[in-house]
Formats: C-alpha cells, sequence, structure tokens
C-alpha cells in the first residue's frame, strides 16, 4: 500500500524515502539492552492496516476532503468537533475545504449505486487489531531485586494515517524501577517520536547518583565504552532515529554535566517527583533550543523545526518497588485497576487532565496572563480557540514571541518557509507563552489489592468509561466471569432466555481466548462493543474496515500499557515494613 501523503500545509509525513515494509504475520517480540543511542532501529513509524473497501464508497467519501490529519481538518459538519486535536482559525481554514460540489455528488451517487456490505472474516479482525501488539514478561528474579511488576502488555490502533501516537517501555539499569509512556502526537507524528525516543534517557539520567554521572562523562571524555542506562522492550515497529542520534545524545550529555555541576557529591536520597519534573521540562527547552540553533545539515534542520513546530502529550509511569509515581502533561490518562474484597473491581484515577474540563487548569491558566486576556485564553474549550490539551511538548506556535517565530521561519528551510501552517499565529497572542510542558506528578503507594495499571492515550478514554476499562481488563486478567453462576435477578427465566446467556458467555470467552494481550483485548471492546456492553463482531468490522479518510471522523489514534503487578511481592514488601 503506498503511503499517501495529506495535500493540506502544515501536515507532515515521515522522513523522506521512507517505505512501508510488508506486513508482518505474527507477535514478534524484541527485548535489547541499548548503551545510550546505539542500536538504534530502522523500523517504520507506521504500520499500515489492510482495508477493505468498496469502490464505490472509496471514490464517493475520498472526494469529502483533502486533509485526513486531525489538526488541520476543515470540520465540514459531519465531522464532531471533539474529534479535532486542532480547531483551525476561520483565515486558516480555506487551506483545506471539500472538494465543489462535494454534496451533490454525493448524494447523486448515493442514490446511484446497491448499498452492498462488505466485512472482514475473524481472521482479518484479528490481524488488523494484533499488527503492533507487544508483550513483556518480568524475569522472577533480575539479580538486584524481586520486581513487583509480573509484566506489561501493549498495543497501538491507528486513526491517522500515518498514526500519531507513540509508546515506550524500559528498564532503568543503573538504579531501580521501569518506566513505561504512551504519547499523543498533533500536528503531525514528529514530536511524539522525539519524545518517545528521549524521555525516558531524561528521566534516567535525573535519577542517577553524583558518581554514576560521573563515571559516564568520564567514560565519554576518554573513549571508553558507556554504561547502558536503558534496557528498551520495544516492538519491532518503534521507530528509533538513527540520523538524530547524536544530536539528542550531545543534548543529554549537556544536561548530565550540568546535573554534575550542581551536584556537590553528598550521598543524598533523589526525590522521584522533582527528576521526574526537571527531566520534562529539559527535554521541552532542549526541542526549543535545537530548533532556534538550527542543524548545518539541512535533513536534521528540518527534523528538529518539525518536531518544535508538533506537538505531544506525555503520560509516564516510574514503577520501583511498591512506589508508583505517574507523571502526567495533557490529556491521556493512568488508571489503576483494584480488586476489592468480594471480587469486584474499582477504578482509581492517578491523573489529571489538563484541558478545559479541568478547573483548577484553566484556573492556572487565567492566572499566567493578564486579566484583560481572561476571556480569549480560553474559547470554546480550547487553548486560544486552537489547541485541545493546555500541556504539552513542542507546539512552539504556543510558547515563543511572535518575533522569534518569524526570524526561525524565514531562516529555515524552503518547505518550512512554504508551510502555511507554521507562518500562522494564533489569535489573540499577547503574552507568550501559553503552554508548559511541566507535568503534574501523582504517587501512589501500591497494596495488594492494586492489581493492573492502564496508561492509555485519550483515544480510549473518548469510547469507553474508566470502570469498563478496569472491569474488561480485570475480568480477562482473572477469568472470573468465566466461573460465576449466571445471574437472573430473581425473575422467571425462559429456556430461550437461558440460552442467549450461555450463547453470550461461550461469545465472551471465545473473545478472551483469541486475545493473548490485554492491550488488545481491550482495543477489541474500545472498537466493538454494542449497546449491551458485548463485542459486536459486524460492528467491529465496519469500524476496522473505513477508508483512512473516515476512520478519523469516529475515533482518535488508540494506545493502550497494562502493567500488571505481583500481588505477593508488594504484599512481601508491606510485612517488611511493618
Amino acid at each position: 500500500m503506498e503511503r499517501r501523503r495529506c495535500a493540506c500545509p502544515g501536515s507532515w509525513s515521515c522522513p523522506p524515502g521512507a517505505v512501508m515494509p510488508p506486513r508482518r504475520q505474527g507477535i514478534p517480540v524484541r527485548t535489547s539492552s541499548l548503551p545510550l543511542f546505539s542500536d538504534a532501529m530502522p523500523a517504520p513509524t507506521q504500520l499500515f492496516f489492510p482495508l477493505v473497501r468498496n469502490c464505490e464508497l472509496s471514490r464517493i467519501y475520498g472526494t469529502a476532503c483533502y486533509c485526513h490529519h486531525k489538526h488541520l481538518c476543515c470540520s465540514p459538519p459531519y465531522i464532531p468537533q471533539n474529534r479535532l486535536r486542532y480547531t483551525p482559525h476561520p483565515a486558516y481554514a480555506t487551506f483545506c475545504r471539500p472538494r465543489e460540489n462535494w454534496w451533490q455528488y454525493t448524494q447523486g451517487r448515493r442514490y446511484a449505486s446497491t448499498p452492498q456490505k462488505f466485512y472482514l472474516t475473524p481472521p482479518q479482525v484479528n490481524s488488523i487489531l494484533k499488527a503492533n501488539e507487544y508483550s513483556f514478561k518480568v524475569p522472577e528474579f533480575d539479580g538486584k531485586n524481586v520486581s513487583s511488576i509480573l509484566g506489561f502488555d501493549s498495543n497501538q490502533l491507528p486513526a491517522n494515517a500515518p498514526i500519531e501516537d507513540r509508546r515506550s517501555a524500559a528498564t532503568c539499569l543503573q538504579t531501580r524501577g521501569m518506566l513505561l509512556g504512551v504519547f499523543d502526537g498533533h500536528a503531525g507524528c514528529a514530536c511524539s517520536q522525539a519524545v518517545s525516543e528521549r524521555l525516558f534517557y531524561y528521566i534516567a539520567v535525573s535519577l542517577l547518583p553524583h558518581e554514576t554521572l560521573l563515571e559516564i562523562e568520564n567514560a565519554v571524555e576518554s573513549g571508553r565504552a558507556l554504561l547502558p542506562i536503558l534496557q528498551w522492550h520495544k516492538h519491532p515497529n518503534d521507530y528509533f532515529s538513527k540520523e538524530a542520534s547524536k544530536l539528542y545524545f550531545n543534548s543529554l550529555r549537556t544536561y548530565w554535566q550540568e546535573l554534575i555541576d550542581l551536584n556537590t557529591g553528598e550521598s543524598a536520597d533523589i526525590d522521584v517527583k522533582e527528576a521526574l519534573i526537571n527531566a520534562f521540562k529539559r527535554l521541552d527547552n532542549d526541542i526549543s533550543l535545537e530548533a532556534q540553533v538550527g542543524d548545518p545539515n539541512s535533513f536534521l534542520n528540518y527534523l528538529v523545526l518539525r518536531v518544535a513546530f508538533s506537538g505531544a502529550t506525555a503520560c509516564v509511569a516510574h514503577v520501583d518497588g511498591v512506589d508508583l509515581h505517574v507523571a502526567n502533561t495533557g490529556d491521556s490518562r493512568a488508571m489503576l485497576g483494584v480488586q476489592e474484597e468480594d471480587g469486584s473491581w474499582s477504578a482509581v484515577t492517578l491523573s489529571n487532565d489538563h484541558n478545559a474540563q479541568n478547573e483548577r487548569e484553566l484556573e492556572r491558566l487565567k492566572l499566567e496572563h493578564p486579566k484583560n486576556e481572561a476571556k480569549s485564553v480560553v474559547k470554546q474549550d480550547r487553548l486560544l480557540g486552537l489547541l485541545m490539551p493546555f500541556r504539552a511538548f513542542g507546539d512552539v506556535k504556543f510558547k515563543w514571541s511572535i518575533d522569534l517565530q518569524k526570524r526561525v521561519i524565514e531562516s529555515g528551510p524552503d518547505q518550512l518557509n512554504d508551510n502555511e501552517y507554521t507562518k500562522f499565529i494564533p489569535p489573540n497572542y499577547h503574552t507568550p507563552p501559553y503552554l508548559t510542558a511541566e507535568p503534574e506528578v501523582t504517587y501512589h503507594r501500591l497494596r495488594p489489592q492494586d492489581k493492573f495499571l492502564v496508561l492509555a492515550t485519550d483515544g480510549l478514554w473518548e469510547t469507553m468509561h474508566r470502570q469498563d476499562v478496569v472491569r474488561i481488563v480485570g475480568e480477562y486478567l482473572t477469568g472470573m466471569h468465566h466461573q460465576q453462576p449466571i445471574a437472573v435477578g430473581g425473575y422467571k427465566v425462559t429456556l430461550g432466555q437461558m440460552h442467549g446467556l450461555l450463547t453470550e458467555r461461550r461469545a465472551k470467552m471465545s473473545s478472551v481466548f483469541e486475545d493473548q494481550n490485554a492491550a488488545t483485548h481491550l482495543i477489541r471492546h474500545a472498537v466493538g462493543n454494542n449497546e449491551f456492553g458485548a463485542v459486536d463482531h459486524e460492528r467491529l468490522s465496519k469500524m476496522l474496515s473505513l477508508p483512512e479518510e473516515l476512520a478519523r471522523m469516529y475515533r482518535d489514534d488508540i494506545t493502550i500499557i497494562v502493567v500488571q503487578f505481583n500481588s505477593h511481592v508488594v504484599g512481601a514488601y508491606q510485612n517488611q515494613e511493618q
């Protein structure tokens, strides 16, 4: 399948010359220990899933809009506004508009053709759902301590082409703990890609003791091999940029050199919360600085500018024993699954959305700007009337001064200078910055009843309630609903009704057995659930066979990581401290 590039100005695809390989069969799993930025893996950023299309529908709906990216769509009447991360300024909407006479054309074609149903078979559905799944089981004993994590499952289902979400998971080798995160990009995938590659290194360095930082710096200075900092747990499609690895390494080295200079060498406990906040802010600062400085290499210069002018939210968990920290910037979420004494499941939210639904965020924004901007800083539930999340990496259109933006664009490469999106200044732009990447950090001490953690981009939470998410994952992990007797609520039940209940249970069991990954099972429900909360194969088939021009109108990219905790180890930690 050829990669198609959106015709709207301001949308970016992957690096020039990138081609898509044939779709992989099976579920490849790869775990590698990488010394800093070496052994980067050149895999594509997006695995296009096969689409079954009616030729007539493809021609009709393909005329609707040139743009299939959520941040630049012209928002025709049938596109829900809440599906778009960006709402363009009216003056900018002309850059993406429906083709002439589109409504008359579709009406004429609608009556001219006979409706036909085309459904994906169950194997085709499974092939699409499992294309990006990944599972990792933590060794019972890693040589230093028994882990409180049994393992994790992750998966992605694209709606944008290419997908703008990213995911990362890694074990910290020089300190205890594991890092897991989901990243939701907008205005392209460049920023979410960079953050997914770089943020964990900044966090790991922030957590290192002074002596270890000195060892690493001395090794670099003398040309010796470096101590590996992270062991990455990656799907083969999780792309790492080889071209930018040297640039990224130099920025990271400058950061740890500053940490060495600031630290007197006195032994002190490192504050994980402070380390997470510093890492987020420093990476965002480096993204901005790299774009301002530029690079003699034209490809790298364009890359750093794409990263800075696009944006990404991030939700990251750091798990060390019974200590769980969640650092969140934006509107992805972390949800804890708790099993009560009676076997039921409850959801505990470990992050707050940074958007207009959060009253504290609204108040924070208004306090950071003059009173005469109180009505313009947030309009129609969006930052300056344009951006849904109130915190994000990149997005220098909401951080730099107008003079700095013009200077960088004018001195940048022709591709950037010709891009109308980068030239566009948000309305009522008086006292930048309006956006920050500083995370809100939540701490939770794990208990034996805390069974799992779900990290997911907003594509999941837009389609499912948090309680349903936790219940579905909990039942999947325990298989409890297979063993419980059927409850009929004391009413008389006919044989036909009982047969229906048993058939529904059998369908649920087969759904669980065909998924070997909790994140895949959750995506199946998110996309295919009917009004009764059961997976409807017909609905699932329809949603997965939508052309890419239509898919984004119904849902967002979905990225999920499900972390399963070891209750016995968590309980042992508690007993040792009592």
